[in-house]
């Protein structure tokens, strides 16, 4: 089946590597920088065409992926459906919009359907050899959903369905377990420079120590991962940390322990942790806060 690519972004080009070959031919890549998708487009079997405009009207593929911005895909959406001359499958790659953003081609008759890897693609090249193993999460018409199974699988991947009306919430629940990671990350480098180490430093010590709790999780259920000062509901400890945090880093630090120390907190409850320690501890918590609000 042959494939066009509109957006060779990140995503976009690394689905472009990934997929070529394996029982698909990409025909087409459209993208604002050409220079990104030429160099794409000379490591693939086929070399493509490569439009930099967005004249839609010659494209002929089995097959239209949209990798486009969220902003841009009901543009490009309604832009194909009043310029193709056939009725191909039409996906976009978008974590937090449904298959509904493609209404006006499901009208002209396109099968339609979005098609998101749960995978962090920080480089094209990088990023086409995480798709093996990896989740997607695919929705949209009956035969859509057929054929977007069909092609993670070619990846290697492995596909689940949730309804159109929780795909936003989906997507926030990928940004909490993704980006939000390595924003907490952030946070506890920076708590680590504190006591005097760079930041590149920080990042090398406190690594280890996360792909070892990612391991567990891979393992164990979050409850059962959980170790430390919540698992063991230690007051004492806990007092320590709210003390120096007080003095030591900014307010904007401590809210986002402390916020993480009520779920932690319940996590260790439902292992047995001593009750009245963790009554104790929600009571620090507690506040703590209100003291943040003073």
């Amino acid at each position: 089946m042959k494939i066009s690519i509109i957006g060779i972004g990140r995503l976009g080009g690394a689905l472009a590597l990934a997929l070529d070959g394996k029982g698909f031919e990409i025909e087409t890549l459209v993208a604002r920088d050409v220079e990104k998708a030429n160099k794409i487009g000379e490591s693939l079997k086929h070399q493509p065409e490569i439009w930099a405009a967005n004249d839609f009207s010659e494209i002929t593929s089995d097959i239209i992926l949209i990798a486009a911005q969220d902003s841009e895909i009901e543009l490009i959406a309604g832009e194909l459906a009043e310029k193709i001359t056939h009725q191909p499958t039409v996906f976009h790659t978008s974590g937090s919009l449904s298959s509904e953003i493609l209404r006006r081609l499901k009208a002209v008759g396109c099968r339609t359907g979005s098609i998101h890897p749960l995978v962090s693609i920080s480089d094209s090249r990088l990023g086409a050899e995480k798709f093996a193993n990896a989740f997607f999460c695919v929705e949209g018409d009956a035969e859509a959903v057929a054929i977007a199974e069909r092609m993670v699988g070619k990846l290697g991947g492995k596909s689940f369905s949730i309804a159109p009306e929780y795909k936003t919430l989906y997507h926030a629940s990928a940004v909490t377990a993704c980006g939000h990671l390595v924003a907490l990350f952030d946070a506890a480098i920076e708590m680590l420079t504190e006591c005097g180490l760079d930041k590149p430093d920080a990042q090398t010590i406190l690594l280890p120590l996360v792909k070892t709790t990612i391991e567990n999780l891979n393992e164990q259920t979050t409850a059962a991962a959980l170790t430390g000062t919540f698992a063991r509901a230690d007051a004492g400890t806990l007092g320590r940390h709210l003390k120096i945090l007080g003095e030591k880093v900014s307010p904007e630090l401590l809210e986002i322990y402390l916020q993480l120390g009520l779920r932690s907190l319940h996590l260790a409850e439902t292992q047995g942790a001593n009750k009245a320690n963790l009554d104790q501890m929600r009571g620090q918590i507690t506040l703590a806060k209100t003291n943040l609000k003073c």
